[in-house]
């Protein structure tokens, strides 16, 4: 794989996951990470012991794993004078400045970016909130639950007419996740502006405006017709039979979508065994189609769901139209092009304990890279302090004090 941000040092002051995976993808393309840690307790991910749905086994926290992959650890008081000069030390180093801290305790601890450019007047300074760093919620903290999924419309927009509850999302850190590629790719961007024009900016991201943003064309579409954005009614009728969800006879899915439908329905007819279908009256053309999708649609579902899902995979394996099996996330693992496209990478913890972690998906040269482990707390941090100049007896003098880890 093409390096792409190697040479680049980002020092982050972040916790959980949306502003720490964005890092975690930095380094995962070459980039150096420095992450400061709370002097006693570390990243509060490192004491986040359950989901909601499994617990987290202790010798491999993935959810650790997957945000501070490839970083180096160093544990320090941000409260302390002599905490925060060893970070304008590390600034005066780094290319890029990412936190996750509220407005208020940017103040706080003197981290604010014009602090930090006193000590690096070219450094990227980079902000990742909840609602965004203006307006009257800047200092009110968030989570990609309330202020990427429930805020922005995307709740609403999974949650059917009749429920008893409101949908929830579909995976721990699932806002944060797209929201951290969303922050890496402006990070990227300031780097390229800053080599263009010698200018260093700043950049911001919220949960918010990433939620607003994958809800963009719904947002747009509910903005001029003045209607929310809402889920179709279950048994809404359809207007092509070629694109839907098909429940197979082992209580799985196929789903189908090709949108055009007249074109695909001959080949479609043929691969799942009723050939007679393609030259069939009501659905031979596209006219037909539309005017009879509801028979067709009938036929499609007893047919699906007289075999089941494998039989599926194999009949349809050569079609030319767009389908796929709807799949579990343990699937992943035997899916030809989530292996030939190294989607899925093996990885080991500081101990050795073996685990998978979803790769970045952006690739460089051809290649899919391949993630480092997370660092244990304050792993690097005699080392990342000798790099500084300070000497052994120093080091242990701030030890004892609690400056450092």
């Amino acid at each position: 794989m093409t390096e792409v941000m190697q040479g680049v040092r980002v020092l982050e002051v972040a916790e959980h996951t949306f502003v720490p995976a964005a890092s975690a993808l930095l380094a995962d393309w070459g980039a150096e990470v420095i992450k400061i840690e709370h002097v006693e307790r570390g990243d509060a991910m490192r004491g986040l012991g359950a989901t909601g749905v499994v617990d987290i086994p202790s010798d491999v926290h993935v959810l650790l794993e997957h945000s501070n992959r490839g970083k180096r650890s160093l544990g320090l008081d941000l409260n302390s004078a002599e905490g925060r000069d060893i970070l304008y030390k590390l600034a005066a180093t780094a290319d890029v400045f990412l936190t996750n801290k509220l407005p208020r305790v940017r103040q706080k601890l003197q981290i604010d970016v014009d602090t930090i450019r006193e000590h690096n007047p070219n450094i990227i300074y980079v902000r990742g909130t909840g609602q965004g760093d203006k307006g009257p919620e800047a200092d009110a903290g968030s989570y990609d639950s309330l202020a990427f999924w429930a805020r922005p419309g995307v709740a609403m927009a999974m949650t059917q007419a009749d429920a008893t509850s409101v949908s929830n999302p579909p995976a721990p850190g699932f806002g944060d996740s797209i929201g951290g590629m969303t922050i890496a790719g402006g990070i990227m961007g300031a780097l390229f502006h800053r080599e263009r024009t010698g200018e260093a900016t700043t950049v911001d991201v919220s949960l918010l405006g990433t939620g607003i943003w994958a809800m963009g064309q719904a947002v747009a579409l509910s903005l001029l017709m003045k209607v929310p954005w809402m889920p179709p009614p279950e048994g809404r009728a359809r207007l092509n039979p070629l694109v839907g969800n098909y429940a197979t006879q082992d209580g799985r899915w196929v789903a189908l979508c090709c949108l055009q439908g007249s074109k695909y329905w001959p080949e479609a007819c043929t691969l799942i065994g009723r050939p007679e279908l393609a030259t069939d009256p009501r659905f031979a053309g596209h006219s037909a189609l539309l005017e009879h999708c509801a028979e067709a649609v009938e036929i499609l579902k007893e047919v699906f769901a007289s075999r089941p899902l494998d039989e599926w995979r194999t009949a349809l394996a050569g079609f030319s139209g767009q389908w796929t099996a709807v799949q579990t996330t343990l699937e992943l693992l035997d899916d030809p092009q989530v292996v030939a496209n190294g989607y899925v990478q093996e990885c080991r913890t500081a101990a050795g304990t073996p685990f998978q972690l979803a790769a970045a998906p952006v690739h460089y040269g051809g290649q899919a890279p391949v993630p480092g482990r997370a660092p244990e707390f304050n792993e690097h941090g005699d080392a990342i302090l000798a790099e500084l100049g300070l000497d052994w007896d120093t080091v242990v003098d701030l030890k004892v004090r609690g400056v450092v880890a």
